[in-house]
């Protein structure tokens, strides 16, 4: 299953940028989807997740307020708007789709996303 991410670029302290990611319906629709980054020389990190209705959002405490999550499922995409961007948000971002239906379902665990994306590459100059 391919995911499209795009809307990375390079851009300065402070600027916004909105990253999006395409998938198929099949694999979209009811799915809880999430935004992972990989910074250089790092592992790869949770940056937000979305519930398959929308209603429930998760995000790691280095963005909580700087970065929302959202998703339309008319366009089977999901959206990461990120503000206020800083140079240690500079990684390869990475959305993900999971196919898990479950209580228990951990945001931040890369192991509950059965399809990612290719990565779009967001650098923050200071």
């Amino acid at each position: 299953v391919q995911l499209q991410a795009f809307g990375g670029g390079l851009v300065q302290a402070g600027d916004s940028l909105r990253l999006s990611c395409a998938a198929p319906e099949r694999t979209f629709r009811s799915n809880a989807a999430a935004w992972f980054r990989q910074p250089p020389g790092k592992a790869r990190q949770f940056v937000a997740g979305i519930s398959g209705s929308g209603g429930m959002t998760s995000y790691a405490d280095s963005v909580r307020g700087r970065f929302t999550i959202s998703r339309d499922d008319t366009k089977n995409t999901v959206y990461l708007q990120m503000n206020s961007l800083k140079p240690e948000d500079t990684a390869i971002y990475y959305c993900a789709i999971s196919t898990i239906s479950t209580v228990y379902f951990d945001y931040s665990s890369q192991g509950m996303y059965t399809y990612w994306g290719q990565g779009t590459q967001v650098t923050v100059s200071s």
